[in-house]
Order: structure tokens, then C-alpha cells, then sequence
């Protein structure tokens, strides 16, 4: 392989996954709570962000988090699955 050929995998090691994204936030609210991923579209509903009707995806994240727990997640997709 040539220098050329290696830079683009030496950047490749610098990629990092996220945690802390939408996804496991309390404040997101998907349209599809039951089969909620990654690349699924909500709503953020945290109190002082709410006005701005932000859609964001389950991998976005900010620094308002606060983690969701399963129990909650249960729940929701419960309630999703009755409606």
C-alpha cells in the first residue's frame, strides 16, 4: 500500500462512536418508539429546546442528555404497540 492509499485508513482510526446520542435520551420522542434505531426521525421535547420543534435522529446528541431508563423505553413501546 502506498502513502497515498494509507492516509485514508490512518483517519478511519480516529473515528469514534458516539454515546450519549438521541436515541438513549429521555427528551427524544420517535415517531416509531417501537422499532426506534439510529437513523430514526423525532421530535426533541426537552422543555427549553421544545419551541424550536427540532427532528432530530437517534444518533444526534447536544448537551442537553439525560439518559433514558429501560424501564421508560419499555413502557413507551408498550403504549405504542396498544395504539
Amino acid at each position: 500500500m502506498s502513502q497515498k492509499e494509507e492516509e485514508p485508513y490512518k483517519s478511519l482510526k480516529r473515528v469514534i462512536w458516539q454515546y450519549e446520542n438521541c436515541l438513549s435520551c429521555v427528551w427524544f420522542e420517535p415517531n416509531d418508539p417501537v422499532n426506534a434505531d439510529l437513523l430514526e426521525r423525532g421530535k426533541c421535547i426537552e422543555p427549553n429546546l421544545k419551541k424550536f420543534e427540532l427532528i432530530v435522529s437517534g444518533r444526534d446528541w447536544c448537551n442537553k442528555f439525560k439518559e433514558i431508563p429501560q424501564k421508560t423505553i419499555d413502557s413507551k413501546q408498550e403504549q405504542a404497540m396498544k395504539e
